[in-house]
């Protein structure tokens, strides 16, 4: 075969290979955001099913966090140490099993462990996927790519608001569950049989030989060792700190309290409300996907952080202020509110730029916990907010809050955002490469 013939061959394989390591994983990705995102839509069958208290409910919603979170650490030590691959696949199985005991669960209790088997299967997803991305994209791609991932990502969450209110208003949730369980099992499989971890696992240069450049060098040594140099990476903190409050905020109100607010303080059906979280994660996943090409184009990160997170922190006054909004404005809110909170995912990229590449799996599953441990603090905390002036009151089987419980819950969730936007401060402009390297 003529060369020119050879390298034609060998780019298609390789766009093949990348592409449905990126698709599959990427479903597995959306299925995640779908389990992150749903108990907002089904939190009064949720409360009916096990007669909760807003603690509860929190705590119901956030077992997947906790363990999300705890997992984030061993996830990039287990990605740079084992492979995408292997993880996905064993996470694709636990996820599975975890979904469809949570269809099953007759009780509190039971419903925490198979929600703990969700957070902990599609734990390893994200970490992976980036991973992966690193592997088979171009360094100038990685947040444009990110924004993609991202993007796929909330058409889940997106699913899991108001399409999801109205599917359980025809089959049950429970039933729901049970189909994402299967779902889950069969991506496992097929992520399987067919993603591999790198271009040379297939018998293919890198992305950077193809480009004439030398390839980055593996790690050598212990992984402690790695990851005790990756948590002593002074620059990596702040990306985690900016996370934990923007990340945190937004996922808590989106993810389970946004839809109670709306209804209970702001009067809106319940079809409304999730119409209003619906728009907040579509202005998400489209402020992702353009903020990271924005970025990649510009070839800078901090002015886009900063300035997207102003107008995020922002836009929490009138809830905080207790502003009557028209229909209008609350939806166009909604939506610039989702937009503007997607520049943390840019923190992804910055966490892969200033540490060696090897270990870009574990310095993207450090940033990765804050946004996590913020969600997990956060949705029990606006909880117990909500519960701590004893003003509920209990309507078939579902609490009640007075408005000024909701301004508390609110002012929790606006100082964490606050506190995000600050530590955006600190964090190190990369130039959109890797500073440890070139």
């Amino acid at each position: 075969m003529p060369p020119a013939a050879h390298s034609l061959n060998l780019l298609a394989h390789m766009r093949r290979l990348r592409w449905s390591a990126f698709a599959l994983v990427g479903l597995a990705y959306i299925l995640s955001f779908f389990h992150r995102i749903a108990p907002a839509a089904i939190a009064t069958e949720l409360q009916q099913a096990f007669q909760t208290s807003g603690v509860a409910l929190g705590a119901l919603a956030a077992t997947y966090f906790y363990v999300y979170t705890l997992m984030q650490i061993p996830t990039g030590v287990l990605v740079d140490t084992l492979g995408p691959r292997r993880i996905v696949t064993m996470g694709g199985i636990i996820a599975g099993i975890g979904a469809i005991m949570f269809g099953m669960a007759e009780t509190l209790n039971a419903a925490m462990v198979g929600r703990t088997l969700v957070g902990l299967g599609t734990s390893v997803v994200f970490i992976a996927l980036l991973k992966l991305n690193a592997a088979w994209f171009k360094e100038g791609e990685f947040a444009t790519i990110v924004g993609l991932t991202v993007f796929m990502g909330n058409m889940g969450a997106v699913f899991s608001a108001a399409p999801l209110a109205a599917l359980v208003a025809v089959v049950s949730w429970r039933s729901v569950f049970e189909v994402a369980g299967a779902v889950s099992l069969g991506l496992a499989v097929l992520t399987w049989l067919l993603v591999r971890d790198a271009p040379g696992a297939a018998g293919l240069p890198s992305m950077r030989e193809i480009e004439g450049k030398i390839s980055h060098p593996p790690h050598e040594g212990h992984w402690l060792e790695a990851l005790r140099s990756v948590m002593k990476n002074r620059l990596l903190w702040p990306n985690g700190f900016a996370m934990l409050g923007i990340a945190g905020s937004f996922l808590a109100f989106a993810g389970l309290w946004a839809v109670p607010y709306l209804s209970q303080a702001q009067g809106m059906t319940r079809t409304y409300a999730t119409y209003h979280t619906s728009l907040s994660l579509i202005g998400f996943a489209v402020g992702a996907l353009v903020v990271g090409a924005w970025s990649d184009k510009m070839g800078r990160r901090k002015p886009l952080l900063l300035g997207l997170s102003g107008i995020y922190v922002c836009c929490w006054l009138p809830l905080l202020l207790a502003v009557k909004l028209p229909l209008g404005v609350t939806f166009a809110l909604f939506g610039l509110m989702g937009f503007c909170a997607s520049a943390f995912t840019l923190g992804w990229a910055c966490a892969k730029e200033v540490t060696a590449p090897a270990l870009s799996g574990m310095a993207t599953s450090l940033v990765n916990t804050g946004a996590f441990l913020g969600a997990a603090i956060l949705q029990p905390l606006v909880g117990w907010a909500l519960d701590v002036s004893g003003k509920a009151q209990l309507i078939s089987g579902v609490r009640v809050y007075a408005d000024s419980d909701f301004q508390l819950g609110l002012s929790v969730l606006a100082a964490f955002a606050l506190f995000g936007l600050v530590c955006m401060f600190f964090i190190k402009e990369t130039h959109c490469r890797n500073i440890t390297h070139d």
